[in-house]
């Protein structure tokens, strides 16, 4: 989606041209501000037309897209050289999360910093890439057995400490964000096999460590019927609102799940319930299609990246935005067990938002700061 192909020619030359000089790349802008606009449009109906709500995202979004366009001017090889210290940054700020963090909700997640609060495990899902990709980037790939032990253990450690806050939606991003980078540097199949068999194995080790709440939650997921106005409430009410939808949807502002509060976390968590019940199965699929250009434009980027550290960063990043996407609609369609990660560029929220940005940020500075090879 090139909007600039819409524009005169003269004028497209200038809009190429001040993106180019900006360092951003106009078609995943062009899918970004989309996802942004619809974000909007489905918050005012599933936050009960509250204009409140919608001036504070939209400010969100304004600090988003600044944050996105500062880091795309910054070149890939200050990236590189950044990588270890924002690692060792984030592992030192989730620490102090664990000593001295505030609690809010159940969870020990976030430093009082005066002005505002911030949450560390948000930094690693950037930081754990960076840090992996410049862990591989002067390596022969694919990379052997003790690099890959080393470049597990460099994922373990922040994967635990926020496992421990708890926040188990944050840790599988985090972890996620690092294994792909093992899985674009060449990682060999008896590997993931490897990986697969000491997951099971550790099953009912990490069962015995999951919180009450965490293991509700995974029984819940095989029967949410079993305690229906408990802990499978949620996911029924979910259910409901999405099938509710039908084709063509209820309308904007129809949906009768979230306007009369039979769904929870309506405008955070279960957005894309709220979405489906207004907008329907078409609805829907415009959504995954934006979703899916977004991804297969960072997909692009990576595969344009000319070297080894840029090619896995962008690589990572952009199979961690899919996983962003897949586990908060797997979650809200009874796919998978409920984890509380947000859908991305819709649910109300500025932490994941600029976190996000970032990211894309980075895919940007990847792509436009490329060298151009000799034909």
């Amino acid at each position: 989606m090139d909007l600039s192909a819409l524009l005169p020619t003269g004028n497209r030359q200038t809009s190429d041209n001040l993106l180019d000089r900006w360092h951003i790349d106009g078609p995943l802008l062009a899918g970004l501000v989309v996802l942004s606009a619809a974000s909007l449009m489905i918050l005012y109906s599933s936050g009960g037309q509250d204009m409140s709500l919608i001036y504070r995202q939209a400010l969100r979004f304004v600090m988003a897209f600044a944050i996105m366009i500062a880091i795309a001017q910054i070149q890939p090889h200050h990236l590189e050289r950044w990588s270890p210290w924002l690692y060792g940054v984030g592992v030192v700020l989730l620490t102090m999360v664990l000593l001295a963090g505030e609690i809010g909700k159940g969870a020990q997640r976030w430093l009082d910093l005066g002005l505002f609060r911030f949450q560390p495990s948000e930094l690693m899902k950037i930081a754990m890439p960076m840090m992996i990709a410049w862990f591989f980037a002067e390596q022969s790939l694919p990379p052997r057995t003790s690099r890959i032990a080393i470049a597990a253990a460099l994922i373990m450690v922040p994967v635990l400490l926020i496992v421990k806050q708890p926040d188990l939606g944050t840790a599988i991003l985090v972890a996620a964000a690092g294994f792909f980078v093992l899985l674009f540097a060449g990682l060999y199949w008896r590997w993931l096999l490897l990986m697969f068999v000491a997951a099971c194995a550790a099953m009912p080790f990490l069962w015995n460590h999951l919180h009450d709440y965490q293991k509700k939650r995974v029984l819940t997921f095989f029967d949410p019927e079993n305690d229906p106005l408990g802990a499978g409430y949620h996911i029924i009410q979910s259910e409901i609102a999405i099938g509710s939808g039908g084709v063509y949807g209820k309308g904007w502002l129809n949906g009768t799940q979230s306007q009369l509060d039979f769904l929870p976390e309506r405008s955070t968590d279960f957005i894309f319930s709220a979405f489906a019940e207004e907008f329907g199965f078409i609805g829907v699929c415009l959504l995954v299609s934006i979703y899916l250009f977004v991804v297969l434009r960072g997909m692009y980027i990576a595969a344009m990246a000319q070297d080894t550290f840029t090619r896995l960063l962008a690589g990572a990043l952009t199979m961690t935005f899919f996983i962003y996407v897949f586990v908060n609609i797997g979650m809200v369609t009874g796919l998978v067990p409920v984890v509380g990660v947000p859908l991305p560029m819709i649910s109300f929220g500025g932490t994941s938002v600029v976190t996000l940005m970032a990211g894309f940020g980075i895919l940007m500075s990847i792509h436009s700061h490329r060298k151009l090879l000799p034909t």
